[in-house]
């Protein structure tokens, strides 16, 4: 996970990464104030009863260790509002800079007709997908029927649902064999290390959307393994696996990795494409049979 400032041991790494920032998200809504609401309505002063709504906001937050997404309802991606809530992890991903980028120059955004996204959560980087490219259908899969159900609130929210499909599938098993000019996944890439260490902000959040194995690849080598076959001629795979680069980078040191850099902080993101891929499959099916071997009974 990235890196954030601790104050009173509160953990500042869903969305903002200060104090003073959280702070002032939280009193906003707890006024039902706009973001951008002008600085003299801030020097007002309170009535006993939104004070005391202040304060349970604030209590929670700082002895409970919830996110202050969960306390809201709101997220921002891209630069886009979403609803979260404890059902999804708070959306945080650098890989929202790649979209307002259209991906260049890995894609041809003139190019891109149908997009994937697997472990969509909240449905943020697909529906952020679909401002980014809006002649794209894009899907959006997700194993935890709870996540579907949050996408489905910010589909209708954002009123892209005849572009932005989601539905429940374990990685590619629902898709029935369709293909895509891109494919972005930001799955569950927690080694078990960072797990046991995370702030208790964490701790909040679903943990089938953090947790993945003893090195954190659990799913990223199944990933790399079946995304040639629904990708098309010239598609490509964009993956975040944070700080699981390492590891995925010693398991296969053959692959020539194109770790992608980012303005506003961000790593393990890379970007592959089929042919790439295509030319590497012995040795994702290698390892992923031996670590289908090793799973328990």
């Amino acid at each position: 996970m990235g890196e954030a400032e601790r104050d009173g041991n509160l953990y500042f790494g869903h969305g903002t990464d200060n104090a003073l920032d959280e702070a002032l998200q939280l009193v906003l809504h707890g006024l039902h104030l706009p973001a951008d609401c002008p600085d003299i309505l801030l020097e007002g002063r309170l009535l006993p009863t939104e004070r005391s709504h202040l304060v349970v906001l604030f209590r929670r937050r700082v002895e409970e260790r919830i996110p202050a997404s969960y306390l809201t309802n709101k997220a921002q991606f891209a630069g886009l509002p979403f609803y979260v809530d404890e059902r999804v992890l708070v959306p945080r991903s650098p890989i929202a800079e790649l979209i307002e980028q259209h991906f260049y120059p890995w894609i041809d955004p003139d190019g891109v007709n149908n997009i994937l996204e697997i472990g969509s959560g909240s449905g943020c980087i697909a529906i952020a997908c679909s401002y980014g490219f809006p002649d794209a259908m894009v899907d959006a899969v997700d194993l935890s029927e709870d996540a579907v159900a949050v996408a489905r609130i910010n589909i209708e929210n954002h009123g892209v649902g005849d572009r932005v499909r989601v539905k429940k599938s374990d990685l590619f098993s629902a898709l029935n064999g369709r293909c895509y000019d891109l494919i972005v996944t930001n799955p569950p890439y927690v080694d078990r290390a960072d797990l046991e260490s995370m702030p208790a902000e964490f701790l909040a959040e679903p943990r089938m959307g953090l947790e993945a194995g003893e090195d954190g690849l659990d799913l990223i080598v199944q990933i790399l393994l079946e995304s040639p076959a629904h990708l098309e001629e010239n598609g490509v795979l964009i993956c975040e696996v944070g700080n699981s680069a390492e590891a995925l980078e010693q398991l296969f040191p053959e692959l020539p990795w194109s770790w992608l850099e980012f303005e506003r902080g961000g790593h393990g993101v890379f970007a592959v494409d089929r042919n790439t891929l295509d030319a590497h499959q012995s040795l994702f099916r290698k390892e992923h049979e031996r670590c289908t071997t090793q799973l328990p009974d």
